[in-house]
């Protein structure tokens, strides 16, 4: 569960992180970087995928400034998997609120 987030910092199980994350049912990445930094390829979420997770929210930052390449939708359409991106605010409810019904991954860009 996931309490707060503000530019570049992110409460989570009482727990503060100010790094870039991805929060998976079981653990949290808190390493997690992009290969070309404000776009989100495939190549940055093989972990998540193997994880197969029914949805997967991508926050794109406080603007919203991180851009997902067509070949993550489409690839995790084909997967059956429920992809949400939206600005990393709302992504933290939207994580929440899936996160209590079904197996959901959060990838999230804390800063811009």
């Amino acid at each position: 569960m996931i309490e707060s987030y503000a530019f570049g910092r992110m409460d989570v199980d009482g727990r503060t992180y100010t790094s870039d994350l991805i929060i998976f049912p079981d653990r949290i990445n808190d390493s997690w970087w992009r290969k070309s930094g404000h776009n989100l390829c495939l190549e940055d979420i093989e972990d998540i995928l193997k994880e197969k997770p029914e949805v997967l929210v991508v926050g794109t930052g406080f603007y919203g400034i991180v851009s997902v390449e067509e070949e993550v939708k489409s690839h995790a359409q084909s997967q059956g998997i429920e992809l949400v991106i939206e600005k990393t605010k709302k992504a933290v409810q939207s994580f929440n609120e899936f996160a209590s019904k079904k197996k959901t991954i959060g990838a999230f860009h804390l800063t811009c």
